[in-house]
Protein backbone atom coordinates (compact mmCIF):
# COMPACT_ATOMS: atom_id res chain seq x y z
CA UNK A 1 0.00 0.00 0.00
CA UNK A 2 1.31 3.46 -0.80
CA UNK A 3 0.88 6.51 1.35
CA UNK A 4 -0.70 9.66 -0.04
CA UNK A 5 -0.49 13.14 1.37
CA UNK A 6 -3.24 15.70 1.14
CA UNK A 7 -2.36 19.37 1.15
CA UNK A 8 -3.13 21.18 4.41
CA UNK A 9 -6.14 23.45 4.62
CA UNK A 10 -4.02 26.20 6.15
CA UNK A 11 -0.36 27.00 6.66
CA UNK A 12 -0.53 25.99 10.31
CA UNK A 13 -2.05 22.57 9.65
CA UNK A 14 0.54 19.79 9.21
CA UNK A 15 0.43 17.42 6.29
CA UNK A 16 -2.12 14.70 6.91
CA UNK A 17 -1.73 11.03 6.13
CA UNK A 18 -4.74 9.65 4.33
CA UNK A 19 -3.50 6.07 4.13
CA UNK A 20 -1.35 3.85 6.30
CA UNK A 21 2.39 3.87 5.86
CA UNK A 22 4.05 0.79 4.40
CA UNK A 23 4.49 -2.32 6.55
CA UNK A 24 7.58 -1.88 8.69
CA UNK A 25 10.18 -4.47 9.64
CA UNK A 26 11.05 -5.09 13.27
CA UNK A 27 14.36 -3.52 14.21
CA UNK A 28 15.73 -4.59 17.62
CA UNK A 29 15.62 -1.76 20.13
CA UNK A 30 13.48 0.58 18.04
CA UNK A 31 10.34 2.10 19.51
CA UNK A 32 8.96 2.76 16.04
CA UNK A 33 9.99 2.05 12.45
CA UNK A 34 8.35 4.29 9.84
CA UNK A 35 8.49 3.16 6.21
CA UNK A 36 7.12 5.31 3.41
CA UNK A 37 6.94 4.86 -0.34
CA UNK A 38 9.45 7.59 -1.10
CA UNK A 39 12.23 9.62 0.51
CA UNK A 40 10.11 12.74 0.06
CA UNK A 41 7.45 11.28 2.33
CA UNK A 42 10.10 10.24 4.85
CA UNK A 43 11.28 13.85 5.07
CA UNK A 44 7.72 15.06 5.70
CA UNK A 45 7.18 12.60 8.53
CA UNK A 46 10.55 13.29 10.14
CA UNK A 47 10.22 17.07 9.82
CA UNK A 48 6.81 16.93 11.48
CA UNK A 49 8.12 14.86 14.37
CA UNK A 50 11.09 17.20 14.82
CA UNK A 51 8.85 20.27 15.01
CA UNK A 52 6.54 18.55 17.49
CA UNK A 53 9.47 17.56 19.72
CA UNK A 54 10.93 21.06 19.53
CA UNK A 55 7.69 22.73 20.59
CA UNK A 56 7.20 20.29 23.46
CA UNK A 57 10.73 20.83 24.78
CA UNK A 58 10.44 24.62 24.57
CA UNK A 59 7.19 24.45 26.54
CA UNK A 60 8.72 22.22 29.18
CA UNK A 61 12.32 23.48 29.43
CA UNK A 62 12.43 26.80 27.61
CA UNK A 63 14.83 25.60 24.92
CA UNK A 64 15.53 22.77 22.47
CA UNK A 65 18.88 21.04 22.01
CA UNK A 66 19.11 19.60 18.51
CA UNK A 67 22.04 17.55 17.15
CA UNK A 68 22.20 17.19 13.37
CA UNK A 69 24.25 14.94 11.10
CA UNK A 70 25.87 15.90 7.82
CA UNK A 71 25.91 14.03 4.54
CA UNK A 72 23.78 14.04 1.42
CA UNK A 73 20.78 12.11 2.80
CA UNK A 74 19.50 14.73 5.29
CA UNK A 75 20.18 17.80 3.13
CA UNK A 76 16.71 17.74 1.46
CA UNK A 77 15.18 17.46 4.95
CA UNK A 78 17.05 20.56 6.09
CA UNK A 79 15.93 22.43 2.98
CA UNK A 80 12.34 21.46 3.73
CA UNK A 81 12.61 22.86 7.23
CA UNK A 82 13.43 26.19 5.64
CA UNK A 83 10.99 26.46 2.73
CA UNK A 84 7.90 24.52 3.82
CA UNK A 85 5.56 26.74 5.90
CA UNK A 86 4.41 23.71 7.89
CA UNK A 87 7.89 23.28 9.35
CA UNK A 88 8.93 26.92 9.63
CA UNK A 89 7.15 26.70 12.97
CA UNK A 90 10.23 25.09 14.50
CA UNK A 91 11.28 27.51 17.29
CA UNK A 92 14.78 28.30 16.06
CA UNK A 93 15.22 31.25 18.42
CA UNK A 94 14.95 28.79 21.32
CA UNK A 95 17.08 26.10 19.65
CA UNK A 96 20.68 25.17 20.36
CA UNK A 97 22.13 23.57 17.22
CA UNK A 98 24.85 20.92 17.65
CA UNK A 99 26.74 18.67 15.24
CA UNK A 100 26.72 14.91 15.72
CA UNK A 101 30.11 14.63 14.03
CA UNK A 102 32.58 16.43 11.83
CA UNK A 103 35.41 15.66 9.47
CA UNK A 104 38.76 17.05 10.57
CA UNK A 105 38.68 19.82 7.97
CA UNK A 106 38.08 23.55 8.02
CA UNK A 107 34.67 25.16 7.63
CA UNK A 108 35.56 26.28 4.10
CA UNK A 109 36.16 22.70 2.98
CA UNK A 110 33.38 21.23 0.75
CA UNK A 111 33.44 18.10 2.97
CA UNK A 112 32.65 20.04 6.14
CA UNK A 113 29.36 18.99 7.71
CA UNK A 114 28.98 22.40 9.31
CA UNK A 115 29.43 24.15 5.98
CA UNK A 116 26.39 22.34 4.54
CA UNK A 117 24.28 22.89 7.68
CA UNK A 118 25.30 26.54 7.88
CA UNK A 119 24.44 27.20 4.24
CA UNK A 120 21.16 25.27 4.41
CA UNK A 121 19.81 26.18 7.86
CA UNK A 122 21.80 28.75 9.81
CA UNK A 123 21.82 31.38 7.06
CA UNK A 124 18.04 31.12 6.65
CA UNK A 125 16.76 30.56 10.19
CA UNK A 126 16.48 33.18 12.93
CA UNK A 127 18.63 31.13 15.30
CA UNK A 128 20.85 33.38 17.46
CA UNK A 129 24.54 32.99 16.54
CA UNK A 130 25.52 32.12 20.11
CA UNK A 131 23.20 29.10 19.94
CA UNK A 132 24.98 27.62 16.91
CA UNK A 133 27.68 25.20 18.04
CA UNK A 134 30.03 24.00 15.27
CA UNK A 135 32.86 21.57 15.96
CA UNK A 136 36.13 23.42 15.38
CA UNK A 137 37.68 20.24 14.08
CA UNK A 138 41.08 21.60 13.07
CA UNK A 139 42.05 23.10 16.44
CA UNK A 140 43.98 21.23 19.11
CA UNK A 141 41.79 19.26 21.56
CA UNK A 142 38.68 20.02 19.49
CA UNK A 143 36.87 17.04 21.01
CA UNK A 144 37.66 18.12 24.58
CA UNK A 145 36.52 21.68 23.86
CA UNK A 146 33.25 20.52 22.27
CA UNK A 147 32.45 18.26 25.20
CA UNK A 148 33.13 21.16 27.57
CA UNK A 149 30.79 23.39 25.56
CA UNK A 150 28.05 20.75 25.65
CA UNK A 151 28.33 20.30 29.39
CA UNK A 152 28.30 24.06 30.02
CA UNK A 153 25.13 24.57 27.97
CA UNK A 154 23.26 21.54 29.31
CA UNK A 155 24.12 22.18 32.96
CA UNK A 156 21.44 24.89 33.06
CA UNK A 157 18.83 22.14 32.91
CA UNK A 158 17.73 20.35 36.07
CA UNK A 159 19.45 17.04 36.74
CA UNK A 160 18.02 14.28 34.57
CA UNK A 161 17.01 16.71 31.84
CA UNK A 162 20.58 17.78 31.03
CA UNK A 163 20.72 15.89 27.74
CA UNK A 164 20.15 16.36 24.04
CA UNK A 165 16.49 16.62 23.11
CA UNK A 166 16.76 15.34 19.53
CA UNK A 167 19.64 13.57 17.79
CA UNK A 168 19.35 12.95 14.05
CA UNK A 169 21.60 10.11 12.92
CA UNK A 170 22.42 8.73 9.52
CA UNK A 171 23.35 5.21 8.50
CA UNK A 172 26.26 4.37 6.23
CA UNK A 173 26.33 1.48 3.80
CA UNK A 174 28.97 -0.08 6.07
CA UNK A 175 26.71 0.17 9.13
CA UNK A 176 28.33 3.22 10.72
CA UNK A 177 26.40 6.00 12.39
CA UNK A 178 27.66 9.40 13.53
CA UNK A 179 31.41 8.88 12.90
CA UNK A 180 31.47 5.54 14.69
CA UNK A 181 32.90 3.37 11.94
CA UNK A 182 33.29 -0.43 12.05
CA UNK A 183 36.19 -1.56 14.24
CA UNK A 184 37.13 2.02 15.14
CA UNK A 185 38.47 3.23 18.46
CA UNK A 186 35.47 5.18 19.74
CA UNK A 187 32.81 2.48 19.52
CA UNK A 188 33.39 1.28 23.09
CA UNK A 189 33.91 4.72 24.64
CA UNK A 190 31.98 4.71 27.93
CA UNK A 191 33.03 7.97 29.60
CA UNK A 192 33.68 10.72 27.06
CA UNK A 193 30.78 12.50 25.34
CA UNK A 194 32.82 13.60 22.33
CA UNK A 195 36.10 12.26 21.02
CA UNK A 196 38.41 11.95 18.06
CA UNK A 197 37.86 8.69 16.21
CA UNK A 198 40.43 6.88 14.13
CA UNK A 199 41.29 3.35 13.17
CA UNK A 200 39.21 0.54 11.74
CA UNK A 201 37.28 1.73 8.71
CA UNK A 202 37.39 5.43 9.70
CA UNK A 203 38.42 7.49 6.65
CA UNK A 204 41.60 9.53 7.12
CA UNK A 205 42.44 11.99 8.58
CA UNK A 206 39.89 10.99 11.23
CA UNK A 207 36.66 12.38 12.60
CA UNK A 208 35.33 14.04 15.73
CA UNK A 209 32.14 12.42 16.90
CA UNK A 210 29.55 12.28 19.62
CA UNK A 211 29.87 8.97 21.44
CA UNK A 212 27.26 6.39 22.32
CA UNK A 213 26.91 7.57 25.95
CA UNK A 214 25.85 11.03 24.72
CA UNK A 215 23.70 9.77 21.85
CA UNK A 216 21.93 7.15 23.94
CA UNK A 217 21.11 9.70 26.63
CA UNK A 218 19.09 11.80 24.13
CA UNK A 219 15.38 12.26 24.64
CA UNK A 220 14.56 11.35 21.01
CA UNK A 221 16.84 9.61 18.50
CA UNK A 222 15.91 9.55 14.82
CA UNK A 223 17.78 7.35 12.35
CA UNK A 224 17.25 8.42 8.73
CA UNK A 225 18.05 5.94 5.96
CA UNK A 226 16.98 6.25 2.32
CA UNK A 227 17.98 4.53 -0.89
CA UNK A 228 19.19 1.14 -2.07
CA UNK A 229 22.62 1.59 -0.48
CA UNK A 230 20.99 1.41 2.97
CA UNK A 231 19.10 -1.80 2.27
CA UNK A 232 21.99 -4.06 3.22
CA UNK A 233 22.83 -2.48 6.60
CA UNK A 234 19.13 -2.38 7.50
CA UNK A 235 18.81 -6.08 6.63
CA UNK A 236 21.89 -6.85 8.77
CA UNK A 237 20.39 -4.86 11.62
CA UNK A 238 17.11 -6.77 11.40
CA UNK A 239 18.93 -10.12 11.40
CA UNK A 240 20.68 -9.08 14.63
CA UNK A 241 23.58 -11.51 14.26
CA UNK A 242 26.57 -9.17 14.21
CA UNK A 243 28.61 -7.39 16.84
CA UNK A 244 28.65 -3.66 17.47
CA UNK A 245 32.20 -3.62 16.14
CA UNK A 246 31.02 -4.86 12.77
CA UNK A 247 27.73 -2.92 12.76
CA UNK A 248 28.08 0.19 14.97
CA UNK A 249 24.45 1.28 14.50
CA UNK A 250 23.57 -1.60 16.85
CA UNK A 251 25.07 0.44 19.67
CA UNK A 252 22.27 3.00 19.44
CA UNK A 253 19.97 1.99 22.30
CA UNK A 254 18.46 4.92 24.23
CA UNK A 255 18.62 4.77 28.01
CA UNK A 256 15.40 6.64 28.75
CA UNK A 257 14.41 8.10 25.42
CA UNK A 258 12.82 6.98 22.16
CA UNK A 259 14.45 5.49 19.07
CA UNK A 260 12.67 5.88 15.73
CA UNK A 261 13.84 4.71 12.30
CA UNK A 262 12.68 6.63 9.22
CA UNK A 263 13.08 4.55 6.05
CA UNK A 264 11.95 4.77 2.47
CA UNK A 265 10.78 1.67 0.64
CA UNK A 266 14.19 1.05 -0.91
CA UNK A 267 16.07 1.11 2.38
CA UNK A 268 13.45 -1.14 4.00
CA UNK A 269 13.66 -3.68 1.16
CA UNK A 270 10.01 -3.09 0.30
CA UNK A 271 10.59 -2.71 -3.45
Amino acid sequence: MTMHMRRPQSKSEPYALTEAILPAPRIPGADEVIVTASADMVFDRLAGDMVAQAKECVREFGDFHLALSGGRTPEPLYERLMYDPNYRQLPWRRTHLWLVDERMVGFDDPKSNFRMIHETIVQHADIPPEQVHPIKATVENADVEYEKELREQLMWREKGQDRLDFALLGLGADGHTASLFPYSEAIHEDARLVRVNRGGQTPPPGRITMTLPLINAARFIAVLACGMSKQEPIARLIEDRETIEALPIKGVRPLSGELHYYLDAEAAGAV
